[in-house]
């Protein structure tokens, strides 16, 4: 068994922590809810555990179903958080939804950047903020959880050769969100999705959240 292995093998017990939870009462509800997850969704693997927290954070166990996973994310995602790699958000909830503790990693969002190309391209804000840290993006982790807009424009800059880390591209909507990840399931970047319209912020947080937790488990 590999060490990548070896280390995803033990953080599929029953042995739960939740770095966000800062008082006794908001412990146990988590740990109670995290139980009940376990048995919807099973826990055989890091992926079980980013369908149960995203199941959690939706209230929905259906939500389990509509996870994809391609090219090994979790391992890309741990890697980076090991050297400090910057997270990019689209938007401004998902970045303050993202825990801070356990780790080096800047959590930036997009919307901070591109001013200038919103004005001269008349182009969605987060598109813009994605363009114009372009020179960030490799070796970083992205989070994408509303803006359709930004992923489609992510994927063509990784056909250009950009290369994050990994990409939690889960946009909500009905307009581009599910071509947006349809699009992003064909890259070779390490991704996580969802499949259809459904998505958003909880979905995003709770899946990179999931993933800072394995990762503080060591």
């Amino acid at each position: 068994m590999s060490k990548e292995s070896s280390h995803h093998a033990v953080t599929t017990g029953n042995t739960y922590i939740d770095p966000g939870a800062d008082t006794k009462e908001g412990y146990a509800i988590s740990q109670k809810s995290r139980a009940l997850a376990r048995k919807a969704v099973g826990n055989e693997t890091p992926e079980d555990r980013i369908r149960q927290r995203c199941s959690i954070a939706v209230g929905d166990f259906a939500m389990a179903a509509l996870m994809r996973f391609r090219h090994d994310p979790v391992p890309a995602v741990l890697e980076a958080l090991s050297r400090g790699a910057p997270v990019i958000t689209d938007i401004r909830m998902v970045q303050i939804g993202i825990q801070k503790k356990g780790h080096t990693s800047e959590v930036l969002c997009a919307l901070d950047y591109g001013a200038e190309i919103v004005r001269e391209r008349e182009i969605t804000r987060s598109s813009a903020g994605f363009i114009a840290l372009r020179e960030k993006l490799p070796g970083s982790i992205v989070v994408i959880g509303n803006a359709p807009s930004a992923l489609l424009s992510l994927a063509e800059m990784v056909k250009e050769g950009i290369q994050p880390a990994a990409i939690i591209g889960v946009p909500v909507g009905f307009v581009n969100a599910a071509e947006s990840k349809e699009v992003l399931r064909t890259l070779t970047i390490p991704s996580i999705s969802t499949e259809g319209t459904r998505g958003g912020t909880p979905v995003a947080v709770a899946a990179i959240n999931e993933c800072i937790t394995i990762f503080i488990e060591g």
